[in-house]
């Protein structure tokens, strides 16, 4: 029944834009993921920015930072992420759409079905795991790291916004090209696109955003990353655990706390750093 209900959807949509297929490939690769950006970010921003509601601020990972945060440094980053959005994201999207233009199957009127769906998600989060965890060890080089990635680890504690505050060369090989790669080789539908792009864009924001909250993936592991700069370079942490560059964080309480919390007590509370030496 939910399948047909979204199939109807999606037909009555198609038939209003008029098959036109750039306008409809525009709305699902840049509008919805774009809004879901921002809409999720936007909340998180209201407890950056004023520490309320204080039930969020109790899960911050890194006590006593951004609290609140710094509004100038914050203005900088959302000019830089805008940037990046309509200078670099946006434009990519025109040699994308001629290339899915090639496969008969993204502006078809017939949906994919959901099992067919979560097999290619399964395989857009590899190829973006195996893409995204390269490109960011080689970022990390010396010779690249103080020209391109130092912008990025600026923010030693993230918040979520800065998920895609980056240098125009690592936006590029590093934020997009990754989760863009999967579907030009499946030649996905645009509603796969459009839906596949919205969770990366949500759960990099999560991963940045500097608060373990109840329900949501757990973003102790990249936010270790911008604490250490040398750990937790990937994304699920395979490929991390393979090349062994997630030892450091695998003997700390944050590996410990590296879980879906399923209760509302901050996990820096049940699972606390231990005192300091000085303490």
């Amino acid at each position: 029944t939910l399948g047909n209900f979204w199939q109807t959807a999606w037909l009555e949509f198609y038939d209003h834009m008029e098959g036109d297929e750039w306008t409809i490939f525009l709305i699902g690769a840049a509008l919805v993921p774009a809004l879901a950006f921002w809409g999720f970010n936007g909340i998180l921003l209201v407890a950056d920015i004023t520490g309320k509601p204080t039930f969020i601020t109790r899960y911050r990972i890194q006590l006593g930072k951004n609290d609140p945060v710094d509004t100038k440094k914050l203005w900088k980053a959302i000019y830089t992420v805008l940037g990046n959005q309509f200078f670099i994201s946006f434009p990519m999207l025109v040699p994308m759409f001629y290339i899915m233009k090639q496969w008969d199957n993204t502006f078809s009127k017939e949906l994919p079905t959901f099992q067919w769906f979560l097999v290619e998600l399964s395989i857009f989060t590899v190829i973006e795991e195996i893409l995204f965890y390269y490109s960011h060890r080689l970022v990390h080089h010396p010779v690249l790291y103080k020209h391109i990635h130092k912008k990025h680890h600026e923010w030693t504690a993230p918040i979520g916004v800065v998920s895609i505050y980056a240098h125009p060369i690592e936006h590029i090989i590093s934020n997009t090209l990754p989760v863009m790669t999967g579907p030009m080789i499946m030649g996905s539908h645009i509603v796969s696109i459009s839906a596949w792009f919205s969770i990366a864009l949500v759960t990099t924001s999560i991963s940045h955003c500097g608060y373990h909250l109840p329900l949501l993936p757990s973003p102790e592991f990249h936010d270790f990353h911008h604490l250490k700069f040398n750990q937790c370079y990937g994304v699920l942490g395979v490929l991390d655990f393979l090349h062994g560059t997630d030892k450091m964080f695998r003997q700390t309480k944050a590996f410990e706390r590296h879980k879906v919390l399923l209760s509302l007590t901050p996990l820096s509370e049940s699972i606390p750093d231990p005192p300091k030496k000085d303490e």
